[in-house]
């Protein structure tokens, strides 16, 4: 229901009847004590139980993918890069990068998995993935090679006829709202999660949906306020579908850093990402990747979703 964003399309892809998933969600409800998720007009908000329940879930399908992929192209001589990535990432400027890098080495398939960033470094030292993309690892480890190749802004966005879009909004009445984010809203190592921190605002004011995407969606229908990547919401601002909300607690700076291991361990297909990355060319694709989902990547890009 995460990957395809309603009971009816889950039911079909499973070749079962929506009662059937239905009672299996049910019976999840009751067993996790958990709501798991809504429905909205934009698909279904995730708890942050739920997200991190469907997370388990895809990680499970997702090995046994990886699993017959690497035997098979293993036999077939191709290389494989393993990408890790934040979701911030991955749905705003991985389709773009990930696809012209992949066309420049015809004997490279690329895997782009989602994680929480607090992951990261496990996820290398273990030599589960091969570089991860997103925020800058805790500074000091030598082990580690880090390159920073872009900045981005996040800010806050609504409906123009939205009570806040008139003027600054004070501490108090940003709490009182209701606030719309994508999968990111479930990562403690996310500055969407810091600055929700900051305007203290509770958890049971924030709905989770399944992209990023989807949370503009319904800021665009006045349901809240959504919490978005500036070049991701610049098309809707100027519009105007959505205006800019202003005020000191309502716009922060992020980096995204690409991270290997260091030492020459790494394998080559890494650091060729790595110098690309930082090339005008790729900076262009990212920017103009924002808003596309997995379903746009290319047959030799393998995307799988991790918690």
């Amino acid at each position: 229901m995460v990957r395809l964003g309603s009971v009816k399309s889950a039911a079909a892809d499973l070749h079962v009847s929506e009662a059937a998933v239905s009672l299996h969600v049910g019976q999840l409800r009751k067993e996790l004590g958990d709501k798991l998720f809504q429905r909205t007009g934009a698909g279904l908000a995730f708890t942050p139980g739920g997200l991190r329940l469907a997370s388990r879930a895809a990680e499970l399908l997702g090995l046994q993918d990886r699993t017959i992929l690497e035997v098979r192209q293993a036999g077939d001589g191709r290389r494989l890069l393993r990408v890790a990535a934040s979701s911030l990432f991955a749905e705003h400027a991985a389709p773009g990068l990930i696809g012209l890098f992949a066309d420049r080495a015809k004997d490279l398939d690329v895997e782009l998995s989602i994680h929480n960033p607090s992951h990261f470094e496990t996820l290398l030292r273990t030599r589960a993935v091969d570089v991860v993309i997103g925020p800058r690892p805790p500074a000091g480890d030598t082990t580690l090679a880090t390159t920073h190749f872009l900045n981005y802004q996040i800010i806050a966005v609504a409906h123009p006829a939205h009570p806040l879009a008139k003027a600054p909004p004070t501490a108090s009445a940003l709490r009182d709202q209701t606030w719309l984010l994508g999968p990111t809203g479930a990562s403690r190592a996310d500055v969407v999660l810091a600055m929700l921190h900051r305007m203290n605002v509770p958890e049971d004011r924030q709905q989770i949906f399944q992209s990023h995407a989807a949370a503009l969606q319904e800021a665009k229908r006045g349901k809240g306020i959504a919490l978005v990547v500036s070049f991701a919401a610049a098309q809707d601002i100027a519009s105007g579908d959505l205006t800019r909300l202003t005020g000191n607690l309502l716009q922060a700076q992020g980096t995204w850093n690409i991270t290997m291991l260091g030492g020459g361990t790494a394998p080559s297909a890494a650091a060729e990402l790595t110098r690309f990355i930082t090339t005008p060319r790729a900076t262009q694709a990212m920017l103009r990747g924002g808003g596309t989902t997995p379903g746009r990547f290319k047959p030799s890009i393998y995307v799988t979703l991790w918690n």
